[in-house]
């Protein structure tokens, strides 16, 4: 830690997945044969017709700034996207679009926690939603639920987590790193509880919406009740295949819109006008156009699930969206494994990398530290030998 640094930067931890794909990256440089399955990105390239709007974009010279909250038509395609696909109405004063949904969730986190709120996390979360609550001087409160109860929170835990000092609740549906998927009768029962506390602000994250297996997505904004105090969190890196574009959004009651607005105005202004451009594009596109990439995860899962049944000390649970899986791995806590003593879910995951030259994730950042994280957003044949390499080393 350098003294001279901010206190804010030396207590922010780095992020479990950006530092496990470094670790990978320099095995690779030494020339080791690494199977990454530590990132959250689809290994899909982006759709042509999104690619193809692009282009046009850069011809047609757009090439300024753009408003701090994005293109008039951008967030028209957003309300008309949330419309279709969540039964929600927004008009353009409750729309921002930001770089990335990480950002959307910060300026959120930003413009809502003051020093010593809480915000609820039903644990297992992704890892950026704890230090971006700190980062906001916020308390984050974890809401523990393991695979036995398929790693969703029941409405009596929220209830019980709940205090005077509660201002938010933050979660993911579909769950990273967990694949779960809240129901609608489960988040009607969230409700039931929220209605209670009317003072607890809900940040939905449904970033992994389309890929989604049961063919049934819920959005707690749609419930009456939950419209004008839930934050809807939405953008197109998953199910599009544009992680590096860019590009996330919000659909919010509009004091909370216009306060990120503000509050984006002051860090980054707006978001690249190419990448806005190409998303007006996806968002009009039917689901249909990106089923592809959605069955051939589905086919993955099922793969991957198959073969880790087979793995020693490994409980999986089956998910029913996002691209992970999240075995608890504890049976091997106390033991030792090629030379490695496990205590930690990190400690597994690091002897994976340096013996079975396969990266995962380490559940300590997502608030499970019982489970590693697997991302089968990668081929079957990877799939398969990453397993197989798996099996091997703890056998």
């Amino acid at each position: 830690m350098n003294s001279q640094l901010s206190d804010r930067i030396n207590n922010l931890p780095v992020s479990a997945t950006l530092a496990m794909a470094a670790k990978a990256r320099e095995l690779k440089e030494q020339g080791k044969d690494i199977i990454g399955l530590s990132l959250g990105e689809p290994d899909f390239n982006t759709p042509d017709f999104v690619k193809d709007a692009a282009i046009r974009a850069i011809h047609e010279n757009y090439n300024s700034y753009t408003p701090v909250d994005g293109y008039p038509e951008l967030k028209d395609a957003i309300i008309t996207k949330f419309k279709r696909d969540n039964n929600l109405t927004y008009d353009r004063s409750q729309i921002v679009v930001s770089t990335g949904a990480k950002q959307s969730i910060a300026n959120v986190a930003l413009v809502l926690l003051n020093k010593g709120d809480e915000c609820i996390l039903p644990a297992p979360y992704w890892v950026s939603y704890a230090a971006i609550v700190e980062l906001a001087e916020g308390t984050p409160v974890e809401v523990k639920a393991g695979v036995d109860q398929n790693f969703k929170i029941t409405a009596e835990q929220l209830r019980a987590a709940i205090t005077p000092k509660t201002k938010m609740m933050l979660f993911s549906s579909p769950n990273n790193p967990s694949g779960s998927l809240y129901s609608e009768e489960e988040l009607q029962a969230f409700a039931a509880v929220l209605e209670d506390h009317p003072h607890v602000i809900v940040v939905s994250d449904e970033i992994y919406e389309h890929i989604n297996y049961t063919g049934k997505h819920a959005s707690i904004a749609a419930i009456p009740s939950m419209y004008d105090r839930t934050v809807t969190i939405n953008g197109v890196s998953k199910a599009f295949a544009m992680t590096g574009w860019r590009v996330g959004y919000i659909g919010a009651p509009t004091w909370i819109a216009r306060a990120c607005n503000k509050m984006q105005g002051q860090i980054t202004s707006g978001t690249n006008c190419i990448a806005q451009r190409a998303v007006i594009t996806a968002l009009e596109a039917p689901v249909s156009k990106i089923q592809y990439m959605i069955d051939a995860f589905a086919e993955r899962r099922d793969l991957i699930l198959n073969l880790l049944s087979e793995v020693k000390g490994f409980t999986t649970d089956t998910p029913d969206g996002a691209f992970y899986v999240f075995p608890d791995i504890s049976a091997w806590f106390g033991k030792t494994v090629k030379g490695h003593q496990i205590e930690t879910s990190t400690d597994f995951s690091l002897m994976l990398l340096e013996e079975a030259h396969v990266a995962t994730v380490s559940g300590d950042s997502f608030g499970t530290p019982e489970c590693i994280r697997i991302s089968y957003a990668a081929s079957s044949e990877k799939i398969t030998e990453a397993v197989r390499r798996i099996k091997e080393v703890l056998s």
